[in-house]
């Protein structure tokens, strides 16, 4: 890798589902919590996920599973690739609380991410705190996941999750704004709390959350919670310059976005998984990062 004694700030993390399997179902995250749990050996574990049921099989004998830390030394500058592009728009949106997370869920029509001229649906986001995955074993607060899906028949099964890194600092604007007084979402998260039921938040403008950067890491990985699908694009977009940061977000709206959850989940974040010797590439507009 070129120039690692210059710092990085991970802004986005885009996985890219490629399903193996024909049925849909089997590559979509598992909304029961009661089936796992985030607890290091507890009988529902993140390391006991993969014997839990025959279809999260992968989560137990993956060679390509995620979350993974991006090490700066494993890294090779490639070109060959192009910007991932968003065309998102405001639609009508529900909060559900899942258990192990809080997931905002567009109804509507909200846009999509293209990547190398495919589009993916934008069909919703949840939290993840701490971040799952971590940058030369930095680990952030809290991990944005957004769920995309592919819509041309030609790219069934597939799904994109972009993720977006946060640590502590000012108010994040995507949250304070479903988060705060707009849409008055801590009464709607206290009434949703240790529920499986849909909250009407109004409209939501996937726009408002941030990414950024022109560069990105890319590598094969997995969803993060079971039933642990590989065949995933992992892409990481990032600012590169000398005064860049991660986004930024309160103690409050990460507390906010804990408390709402069961006990056992208040960090819903799954353990680093083994590299096993995957390329990772770093793709950005020039062959210099400096």
């Amino acid at each position: 890798m070129t120039d690692q004694s210059n710092p990085i700030s991970i802004v986005a993390i885009v996985l890219i589902v490629l399903t193996m399997n024909s049925r849909l179902t089997t590559s979509q995250e598992v909304e029961n919590e009661s089936e796992f749990e985030y607890v290091m050996g507890s009988s529902k574990g993140p390391d006991k996920w993969g014997k839990l049921h025959k279809e999260w099989d992968a989560c137990y004998n993956g060679e390509m599973q995620s979350p993974i830390d991006l090490l700066n030394k494993r890294v090779e500058v490639v070109h060959k690739y192009g910007k991932i592009k968003r065309n998102y728009t405001a639609s009508n949106a529900t909060l559900k609380n899942r258990g192990h997370d809080i997931m905002l869920q567009w109804k509507g029509d909200a846009g999509a991410l293209k990547i190398n001229g495919t589009a993916y649906k934008l069909q919703q986001c949840h939290w993840h705190s701490p971040s799952e995955h971590t940058i030369n074993g930095k680990r952030f607060d809290l991990e944005l996941h957004l769920v995309h899906q592919a819509s041309d028949h030609s790219a069934t099964n597939k799904i994109a999750v972009v993720g977006v890194m946060y640590n502590i600092g000012r108010p994040d604007p995507f949250l304070a704004e479903v988060l705060g007084f707009q849409f008055q979402l801590e009464k709607y998260m206290w009434s949703i709390a240790d529920s499986h039921e849909e909250v009407k938040v109004g409209v939501v403008d996937p726009r408002h959350i941030k990414m950024g950067g022109k560069w990105y890491y890319r590598y094969m990985g997995s969803l993060t919670v079971p039933p642990c699908t590989e065949g995933i694009d992992v892409i990481s977009a990032f600012l590169h310059f000398q005064n860049s940061q991660v986004r930024s977000i309160t103690k409050e709206q990460v507390q906010l976005l804990r408390t709402a959850v069961h006990d056992y989940a208040e960090a819903n974040a799954r353990p680093l998984q083994p590299e096993n010797d995957r390329e990772v590439h770093l793709i950005g507009p020039t062959t210099s990062l400096a």
